[in-house]
């Protein structure tokens, strides 16, 4: 089956169906092509409320032809070969992981863009806040932001978000309270949840499941704006993967050729092709796509592809309280502490943010039905049971710092090609190691969290020994002007390729600290114009 349109967007995420949305408004044909199936919301929530162990990824089946990797099984989807196994995941749905995000919709601070020129590490941004600060004002708007006016948290902004603040909970005004006259100043966090009705979708009620999943979509999802697509005439291939991208001798895409999941396969011939997958898929795609003229694979000249992994290692610490807080309601959390940053010493000191949970041990541990089982195998049984759980889960708390983690060149996607999976793309493999820069910077967030527990007052606390996932898959096609240390331009489009464009946290030259949503929303929006003008050349 071969098939022709204008744009061809790989991928349903948010970068996908962003793009996919500005362009069909346009009036380009455009087809989505997804490697899952669409979702059913109520059978999503059953499956996570039936689920054990609850991970980000227990919601959504398992697919034979697609799969995606999960939380609790990190050696069964990538084929792991450096020292530190990597932890994020990812879902191949419609509508991608912003089934399973958290919903923080956090803009980069200006310092963010000028690693190099700043503070002598990693590279610059090739461009900086201010050209991509309209573009956080839209995806505020597309994705329904609720933040607070009165702080923009270090990134001044020219337009105020489209929705007011989701409220700070009882336990966020705890932590404001203990820590008001210290150095770490708590603020709530911008998210893409609303705040009040909006349309057909409602504000949000405090489900506390926003991972895995919003029962009521109160939280933003890719599949509105797949939606939208649709119904501005866009074509939505469900269960087709793209497996290989052929491109003539002068670089332009020819065609990408599929395979669905009944096993028939196909092509799709299309004047601009957008590849909106991640930090792993988007390098699997293209190094999969080795041919004679393009011996290291598509958008590879540079040997760039692949490498530059990031994610925001974490930090993680909780504690018992010595007062009632109150935990397990409402968003996982809906407070940071966002001024550690921008820190003038970040040549030493990586940026930390601070994300306070309202989720209890629930992360660490697996609460409360972990404390329910310790406190029976401690011997209480009946109304002395139920007591206690109550009494110790209201006084849960945790906190988890971000971690900024520089691009190493070593961290990377390659392909284990002696496993193939049924869309006929070879198994992702992944080197992945943590950095002197990122050991120092999880060493200081515990001497920070141990400063913040005794502010606070608790009478014990932990901390995770080894660093956790954030889920922020980023790197691995990054940004730039020189097509010799870089895969994608300024605007997106992939060096040597005229009518390839990457969108998605993959063309991130450097991570930050923030949350990446928000960041590849915008990227994405200022992309759709260097899309459409690409149609005319």
């Amino acid at each position: 089956m071969d098939l022709q349109t204008d744009i061809l967007v790989i991928g349903s995420g948010v970068a996908g169906a962003l793009i996919a949305c500005g362009v069909a408004r346009k009036g380009a044909k455009v087809v989505i092509m997804e490697a899952g199936s669409e979702v059913d919301r109520a059978a999503a929530v059953a499956r996570f409320q039936n689920a054990c162990p609850k991970t980000p990824e227990s919601a959504y089946a398992q697919s034979a032809f697609a799969p995606h990797p999960e939380t609790d099984r990190p050696y069964a989807f990538y084929a792991q070969k450096g020292p530190h196994p990597f932890g994020s995941t990812y879902l191949r749905q419609v509508g991608g992981t912003t089934w399973h995000w958290l919903g923080s919709a956090i803009r980069l601070v200006p310092d963010d863009f000028k690693m190099r020129s700043r503070f002598g590490l990693a590279v610059d941004w090739p461009i900086a806040y201010a050209d991509l600060e309209p573009w956080y004002c839209r995806a505020e708007q597309e994705l329904g932001v609720a933040g607070d006016n009165a702080d923009d948290l270090g990134s001044p902004r020219s337009a105020p978000y489209p929705f007011p603040p989701i409220a700070q909970s009882y336990l966020d005004l705890a932590w404001r309270n203990a820590l008001q006259a210290s150095d770490y100043k708590v603020r709530p966090t911008p998210q893409a949840r609303l705040s009040k009705p909006s349309g057909d979708r409602p504000s949000c009620h405090g489900g506390a499941s926003c991972i895995p999943i919003c029962p009521i979509q109160a939280k933003y999802d890719a599949t509105i704006h797949v939606a939208r697509a649709r119904s501005l005439g866009a074509r939505l291939l469900t269960d087709t993967c793209a497996n290989f991208v052929e491109c003539g001798q002068d670089g332009r895409v020819d065609a990408v050729r599929f395979k669905r999941s009944d096993g028939s396969t196909g092509r799709v011939i299309a004047r601009v092709v957008v590849i909106a997958a991640n930090g792993v898929e988007t390098p699997r795609l293209l190094l999969a796509s080795a041919s004679d003229a393009f011996p290291a694979g598509v958008a590879n000249r540079s040997d760039q592809l692949g490498r530059n992994l990031m994610d925001h290692p974490i930090q993680l610490s909780w504690a018992l309280a010595r007062r009632q807080v109150w935990p397990y309601r409402g968003p996982g959390a809906t407070s940071g502490i966002e001024n550690f940053r921008d820190l003038q010493d970040r040549a030493e000191n990586s940026a930390l943010r601070f994300e306070i949970g309202n989720d209890g041990w629930s992360w660490p541990k697996g609460a409360p039905e972990s404390t329910a089982r310790e406190l029976a195998l401690s011997g209480l049984r009946g109304q002395a049971l139920d007591a206690a759980l109550k009494e110790q889960t209201s006084r849960h708390i945790r906190v988890a710092a971000l971690t900024e983690q520089l691009p190493l060149a070593s961290n990377r996607v390659t392909l284990d090609r002696a496993q193939v999976e049924k869309t006929g793309l070879p198994r992702p493999a992944i080197f992945y190691e943590l950095d002197r820069y990122t050991a120092h910077a999880l060493a200081n967030a515990r001497r920070l969290h141990d400063d913040m527990f005794a502010k606070i007052g608790v009478d014990a606390f932990w901390h995770k020994d080894r660093a956790q996932a954030a889920g922020h898959i980023m790197g691995a096609a990054r940004m730039g002007d020189d097509p010799a240390t870089s895969v994608v331009d300024r605007n997106l489009r992939a060096h040597g390729h005229s009518n390839l464009f990457l969108v998605g946290a993959s063309v991130f030259p450097t991570g930050g600290t923030a949350n990446p949503t928000l960041t590849i929303a915008a990227l994405a929006l200022r992309a759709a114009d260097a899309v459409l003008a690409a149609l005319k050349e």
